[in-house]
This record gives C-alpha cells, structure tokens and sequence, in this order.
C-alpha cells in the first residue's frame, strides 16, 4: 500500500448469499466490533434486495455500501435488470463490475466497459475487476490477458473520471478455491495493471489509482498481501460474511507496511 498517494480499499463481495434480515443481523454485530482506526475506505457490496437494509444499519457509519453489478442503459424494457442511478436513489455508493462470475454468464468487455461508463455517468465508484483463468497463467498469458482487460474496461474514461474508479485483481484459479497468489504474484500483476493506467493516462493518474487483491484473501494471509506495495487493498469474498473475519482485515491495514 502506498497512502501517500491512494486510498486504501477493503471491499466486501457478499455474492448470492444472506436475506435482507440476517443483513441487518450482520452490521449489528459488524457495527460493535468494526475496527475505530481509520486506514482505509470500508465498503459492502451487498445482494440487490439487501441495499436498502444495509443502508439503513450503516447510516451512521464509515462504511459504504454497493452493489454487484448493474445495467448499462438508464432505462427500458430490461426485466430483472437495475440501473446505475436506481442503486445510486437506494443509497449505493460502489459497485462491482465485470466480476468473472458474471463473465461467465456471457458478460463481454464491450458490456463491462458500457457499465463502467453508466456507473461513472451516475456518480458511482466502479469496482472494475480483472483476471486470468488457471490455463491462461499456465501459458504465460497473464499479463497479455490482463492488459486487454483493463484498457478494454477504461475505454472512453477520462483521466478525471479515472480517479473514481477502483481496479480489481482477481486471479479466477483463486476465487472460492482456498488457493491464493503468493503476495510476490499479487504484487506482480498489480504493477503491471499500474504500468499499464500509466501508460494511458501517466504516471500521476497511475499513483492515485487504488488496486485491490481478490482471490481468497481472508483474515489469515491479509497483512501479507496489504504489505505489497502495489496492492492497495482487497475485494473480499466468503471472509466478508463473517464480522469477525472481515474486521480482523480492515484491522490488517493499519499493520500493514507503508
């Protein structure tokens, strides 16, 4: 992490899991143990039918809500679909975007890149995630992959309109398996993403961009990864369902080196 120039991100992805009243359970008992230290930007992207209860319980805090994905059009015949500025009059302040489980769904760049410009456009902070499959790493195609992603994704975002934006690294072979990149591979892939915003926009616009690790980052092996200097923070999976869990990595920031 590098303060100096970026914020530090703790992100959690709570994917299809928890009903509206056991969300309201949950930052009960988050709100009496979250960490009092101010190291980092805190936020919780939630099921859509659980937004409007974790605003609620979250009013008064630090913590941002979000959302897991959105519809790139402002409106339409789009059934079971939800706009940006729908999740923005609900109370979102983040959402997530191109995440690989919806990019197995059938999501392309193209889409994920019309979202990301939707998702600025109504004031929202995209959480933009890329990330190479098992049989991409193995044939040395990472980086190639990657970089594909990223300037796919930031087509058409302006260098100010870059600031708001969150980039993810999340490595597929790492979501929900337990298996997690080494930090010197996070590291890695993390500078090459920086390299790349540094490419498009300069190195200014690339300092200030925050990077975030997700794959199986939990309480266990956070301090590890936070201490990398390119990783500014995670996007948190199956850790983020478990108060305890997910404040103990909030708290990994604030241990985390410079």
């Amino acid at each position: 992490m590098n303060r100096k120039y970026r914020k530090t991100v703790i992100a959690g992805n709570w994917k299809m899991y928890k009903t509206p009243s056991e969300t309201k359970e949950f930052m009960t008992e988050f709100k009496s143990i979250m960490p009092k230290g101010r190291w980092c930007d805190v936020a919780l992207c939630v099921p859509a039918v659980c937004i409007s209860a974790a605003v609620r319980a979250m009013r008064e805090t630090r913590v941002g809500i979000g959302a897991e994905n959105c519809n790139a059009n402002a409106s339409g015949a789009y059934t079971g679909e939800i706009a940006a500025n729908m999740l923005l009059d609900a109370g979102c302040k983040y959402v997530i975007l191109g995440h690989s489980e919806r990019r197995a769904m059938g999501e392309t760049n193209v889409d994920v890149n019309a979202k990301v410009l939707a998702a600025l456009e109504n004031g929202l902070i995209p959480i933009i995630c890329v990330g190479e499959s098992l049989e991409q790493r193995e044939m040395e195609l990472t980086m190639a992959h990657i970089n594909y992603q990223v300037r796919a994704a930031l087509s058409g975002v302006d260098a100010a309109s870059l600031r708001r934006c969150v980039i993810a690294y999340e490595p597929i072979w790492a979501i929900g398996t337990g298996k997690t990149a080494t930090s010197e591979q996070a590291e890695e892939v993390c500078r090459e993403i920086r390299a790349i915003i540094r490419d498009m926009y300069g190195a200014r616009a690339a300092r200030g961009v925050s990077i975030l690790y997700g794959g199986s980052m939990n309480a266990k092996n956070a301090a590890e990864l936070l201490a990398q200097p390119d990783v500014d923070g995670g996007l948190i999976g199956g850790a983020s369902l478990k108060p305890n869990d997910f404040a103990t990595i909030i708290a990994a920031t604030g241990e985390a080196n410079e």
